[in-house]
């Protein structure tokens, strides 16, 4: 291989070297931050970006993703002199590439210290008891001051998330025994709200059970006053029809009739063991007018009565 050769070779790899270095890939997510001769130029991308060789222009990637930082664990002092360890995500993306490039040395470090310090001076403005009941909070105002502390390096924090807060050993004892007597006076209270409602309920169910037996005994005396009314409502129907039934049947007798009733009743008389009997003057008179209707008479002496003796043995 000659020395012409070899030139080629090397000017075609040198070629190759000065293009890579020219055309960049910027990814959707990403952008160039360009400076040429150290003077901020443009920012470039998404897509195929061409950069002066040679020192000319200077590419730095940026991501535009939204990512997190984990901040460690970190000692705070309450409002009440109460020391606990805090530790907590931060969720934030760059959106001014040209400010987290220019504006700040390592924007994921600064992010780091600056959060350090502003959960320090959050917490000292909150008492215990309110920094472990209002975690919401706090993080809605570790947001706020974090956003306004980073967006001159062109970041937006997007939210903040407390992952753990651990008080001290004696104020963790301490918090136990309240919670055990909380728990204690919530069982007394529910104990003896149970027991009220018991009594509430039993009390009722006796006034219920009263007042079931007092209108059960009432209708029942109602019940009983109508059945007695009209059982006796019936009765006097059963005697006005009876008193009607015998009014029919006597209004249709005629004198014929009451006579041979009469001469049925003397045949009974007459056979009976007695040596003396009285007829009555009305007999007479119906006896007279069925003998008449028979052609047959009986004498009467002046509307006296006549005895008949007839022979009794013994007498």
């Amino acid at each position: 291989m000659g020395p012409l050769q070899i030139a080629v070779i090397v000017g075609v790899g040198f070629f190759f070297l000065v293009l890579m270095s020219i055309i960049k890939v910027v990814q959707d997510f990403e952008r160039l931050v360009i400076l040429r001769f150290g003077t901020y130029q443009s920012t470039r991308g998404p897509g195929i970006v061409y950069v002066l060789p040679f020192g000319i222009e200077k590419a730095y990637r940026v991501d535009m993703r939204e990512k997190f930082i984990d901040i460690p664990a970190q000692t705070a002092i309450t409002k009440d002199n109460a020391s606990i360890m805090i530790d907590f995500l931060m969720y934030y993306r760059i959106i001014d590439p040209m400010l987290s490039v220019l504006k700040v040395d390592h924007v994921e470090r600064a992010s780091v210290n600056i959060a350090t310090t502003t959960l320090r001076a959050v917490i000292g403005d909150i008492e215990l008891d309110g920094v472990l009941s209002k975690r919401e909070q706090i993080n809605d105002v570790l947001r706020v001051k974090l956003d306004e502390a980073t967006e001159r390096w062109g970041l937006k924090v997007t939210a903040v998330e407390i992952r753990e807060i651990e008080p001290p050993r004696e104020i963790l004892d301490a918090m136990n025994r309240q919670m055990s007597a909380e728990r204690d006076r919530r069982a007394q209270v529910t104990m003896a709200e149970g027991e009220r409602e018991a009594s509430i309920t039993q009390a009722e169910g006796h006034k219920r059970a009263a007042i079931l037996k007092a209108e059960g005994q009432r209708e029942a005396a109602v019940l009983e006053a109508q059945g007695q009314k009209e059982a006796q409502e019936l009765k006097a129907m059963g005697y006005a029809k009876a008193l009607e039934a015998i009014h029919q049947t006597a209004s249709g007798l005629d004198e014929k009739t009451m006579a041979l009733q009469y001469m049925e009743m003397l045949g009974k008389v007459g056979s009976s063991p007695s040596s003396k009997f009285i007829i009555p003057m009305e007999l007479v008179s119906f006896v007279n007018q069925f003998a008449g209707a028979a052609g047959l008479t009986m004498n009467s002496s002046n509307g006296h009565t006549q005895e008949k003796r007839t022979p009794v043995s013994g007498d």
